[in-house]
């Protein structure tokens, strides 16, 4: 058998919070006896240096004692497999991705390519053999980017050109748009060709229910989870308004897979009070719904969806509000 002419190094992202897990550590999951993050390993194999960016679960650290008490836990990493953190810690997959860059250059690394994967898609691998032929059979230097069975780019399950990322992640510190930054602002101007994967191959672990869907043994750790939630909901927890938004707000970005997507609140909300001022008490969702929409077409191939593209939409619905309030005031309001 030939070959794979494609020379590429591996970044494994392994850093999130797992917040709709209870905290348990995606990684650290086991599926068919072994964890998600050997799972992640083998998919990125044939990488000529590999880099797990994020907390290792403690058995990855150190080797396994023989004991009882490691049946079931995370492998030591495989000889060669670096790992690092992002600074701050939970700084985001972009600034993850950074790290991950900075250490494979401290390491000998800088292949053409570099694979970026996330640490819970299990059945990666599949995908990963797609994208390294694309990449291949192209010849021109361009990354390839995985495309689910229902259309949905999956930015973490993909081959970049590892000189386009490096550019683009020097950009985006340079702006202070690195930490909590979002991914699709870090890969906007790369040049990547969209490749459909096979179906599930991309499946990633958001929650217990995408576990169990995967066949994914949870064992004590659910239970753990479990026992938490029901204590929780054993006492009464008193939250500020501020706190019980922002904990919604999260929900939401985690719901819609929008986790990389920075939200200003506070902004929202002026924005939807100056709507029910100056319009009608109903055009409040109806403004901040339209405006976060536009918003959102600034993330079109091309274009970034960033800070500045959010405060725009804003300002314009908020200039419009305002023009209304002075027409209706004079006796003219605006069609």
């Amino acid at each position: 058998m030939q070959a794979d002419p494609l020379i590429f190094d591996a970044l494994v992202l392994a850093g999130g919070r797992s917040s709709r897990l209870g905290g348990v550590p995606k990684q650290s999951l086991v599926l068919r006896g072994r964890t998600l993050l050997a799972w992640t390993l083998d998919a990125a194999a044939g990488a000529r240096h590999t880099v797990v960016v994020g907390d290792l679960p403690p058995s990855s650290r150190r080797p396994s004692s023989g004991t009882s008490d490691d049946a079931g836990a995370a492998p030591a990493l495989p000889p060669g497999v670096l790992s690092c953190r992002e600074e701050p810690a939970f700084a985001g997959p972009a600034a993850a991705i950074s790290a991950g860059l900075a250490a494979l250059a401290g390491h000998g690394g800088g292949a053409p390519f570099t694979l970026v994967l996330a640490c819970d898609m299990p059945l990666a691998s599949q995908a990963v053999a797609v994208l390294r032929d694309a990449v291949a059979a192209a010849g021109d230097g361009r990354g390839a980017m995985a495309r689910s069975a229902d259309g949905r780019a999956q930015p973490l399950a993909a081959i970049y050109n590892t000189g386009e990322l490096k550019r683009s992640c020097v950009a985006l510190a340079g702006r202070n748009a690195l930490v909590n930054g979002s991914v699709r602002a870090l890969l906007a101007n790369l040049d990547v060709q969209l490749v459909a994967v096979p179906a599930g191959s991309t499946a990633d672990v958001d929650t217990w229910g995408d576990a169990a869907a995967l066949g994914i043994a949870a064992g004590s750790q659910r239970e753990d989870f479990d026992q938490n939630v029901r204590s929780q909901r054993g006492r009464q927890v008193v939250k500020s308004q501020d706190e019980t938004l922002e904990e919604w707000c999260r929900a939401l970005l985690q719901a819609y897979k929008l986790e990389d997507v920075q939200v200003d609140v506070n902004a929202v909300l002026s924005l939807a009070g100056v709507a029910a001022h100056a319009v009608v008490r109903p055009a409040a969702p109806l403004t901040t719904f339209i405006a976060g929409f536009a918003a959102g077409l600034a993330a079109a191939p091309g274009r970034e969806m960033d800070a500045a593209s959010m405060e725009a939409a804003m300002a314009v619905a908020r200039s419009l509000a305002a023009d209304y309030e002075n027409e209706a005031a004079a006796g003219t309001p605006g069609e």
